[in-house]
C-alpha cells in the first residue's frame, strides 16, 4: 500500500523554498504537496481552502503560521489527518499587544515601506548563533519579496483574528511530532513543551542548533525527524 500524501504548510512570508531540503528527501518516497497560507484573511478560510485541495486522507506538517493553519484543519476535519508535525508554532491566540503591533506593520506595508516590514519580520535574533544568518536571511528576504505586501496583509489579518486552539490540542489523537529550535525567541521551548504535554500522542524534539527557522538552520535534522515520523505506525 502506498503511504499517505504529505501536506506541508509554510510559515509567514514563506513558500515551498523554506522546505527545500525536506521536499527533496521526502518526495523520493512520498507524494508531497505544499499549500499556501495566502488564500484568506481568516484561519478558517485558509484551512477550508487547503482541505478542498488535499486528498481524502493525508499527513499534515505545519511550520509557524502553517502550524496554526494545521491545527485549524485538524479541528475541522480530524478524520482526514493521519499524523501531525508542528514546527516553531503556537496554539495560543494573539495577545492585544501583539495584535496591535501587527497593525503597525500593516500600516507600514500599505504606506510602501515594504523593506522595513521585511526587516522587522525577518529577525536574525531568533536564529541560532551557529546558523549562517546571512544565508538564511537572504533566502527569507527573497521569499518575502515574492509573497508580496498584499498577501502579507492577508496573512497578518488571519494571525490577528485567530482563535485560541489550546482546547483543540487535547482532542488530537494522531501521532504527533513537535519540533522546536532551542533559540526560537518567538515561540520558545517552554511553549512547545506545553503543547506536547496537552496532546495524547505527541513527542517533542528540541534542536540545539536552530532558532525559529529549523528547516533552513538544521535541515538534515528536521528531515530525519520527519522521515521517522512518516513511518511511525498509526
Amino acid at each position: 500500500m502506498p503511504s499517505e500524501t504529505l501536506v506541508m504548510i509554510p510559515p509567514l512570508l514563506c513558500d515551498a523554498r523554506v522546505f527545500e531540503a525536506q521536499l527533496t528527501a521526502l518526495s523520493r518516497s512520498h507524494a508531497v504537496m505544499v499549500a499556501p497560507t495566502t488564500c484568506g484573511e481568516r484561519m478558517e478560510e485558509i484551512a477550508s481552502q487547503i482541505l478542498g485541495w488535499a486528498p481524502s486522507r493525508f499527513a499534515l506538517f505545519g511550520m509557524g503560521m502553517g502550524g496554526m493553519v494545521a491545527i485549524e484543519m485538524l479541528r475541522r476535519a480530524p478524520e482526514r489527518v493521519t499524523r501531525l508535525a508542528l514546527v516553531g508554532t503556537t496554539a495560543q491566540a494573539d495577545t492585544p499587544e501583539i495584535a496591535a503591533a501587527r497593525e503597525t506593520q500593516i500600516i507600514a506595508a500599505r504606506a510602501g515601506r515594504w523593506e522595513d516590514v521585511l526587516s522587522h519580520e525577518i529577525n536574525t535574533d531568533w536564529l541560532a548563533p551557529t546558523s549562517d544568518s546571512a544565508q538564511v536571511s537572504a533566502r527569507l528576504m527573497q521569499m518575502g519579496q515574492d509573497v508580496g505586501a498584499e498577501n502579507y496583509i492577508k496573512q497578518i489579518r488571519a494571525l490577528q483574528r485567530r482563535k485560541d486552539q489550546q482546547a483543540t490540542l487535547s482532542k488530537i489523537k494522531q501521532p504527533t511530532r513537535i519540533i522546536c529550535g532551542r533559540h526560537n525567541g518567538q515561540h520558545n521551548v517552554k511553549r512547545h513543551q506545553f503543547m506536547a504535554e496537552m496532546m495524547p500522542n505527541a513527542g517533542l524534539d528540541v534542536l540545539e542548533d536552530a532558532g525559529y527557522m529549523p528547516t533552513l538552520e538544521a535541515p538534515d535534522e528536521v528531515t530525519n525527524l520527519l522521515e521517522a515520523w512518516m513511518t511511525q505506525p498509526h
